[in-house]
């Protein structure tokens, strides 16, 4: 079980395109969540999104860093920035990762 909610409680079924950076000496890194049209901002969504929870079976990841983006008046998208300070960080964040990717059918390509 890996899943994301926004509200907790409230499991966001769109799944991201997710974009990671490292530092040189593997101490830091930053991932950079991107939500088109999300359950969160939907019309008939009553709850506050009040962060962003990586949430599986080894407990839970929160992010505070989370903005909705807004084409003519309307939420289109949410964007969320989860930031890693230690390499033990980086290597938890990155197995909540490998069972999300799993269970959504997710990939990974790394840049050049």
């Amino acid at each position: 079980m890996a899943e994301i909610q926004f509200s907790r409680g409230i499991r966001e079924d769109v799944v991201p395109d997710v974009r990671l950076t490292r530092a040189r000496d593997g101490n830091s890194g930053r991932a950079m969540f991107y939500f088109e049209k999300p359950n969160a901002l939907a019309q008939d969504s009553t709850q506050d999104i009040t962060g962003m929870y990586l949430i599986d079976e080894e407990g839970e990841l929160v992010t505070r860093e989370v903005n909705a983006k807004f084409v003519n008046g309307q939420p289109e998208a949410l964007e969320a920035v989860y930031s890693m300070k230690s390499a033990e960080e980086w290597d938890r964040f990155m197995r909540f990762m490998e069972r999300y990717a799993n269970e959504n059918e997710l990939g990974f390509s790394k840049a050049d």
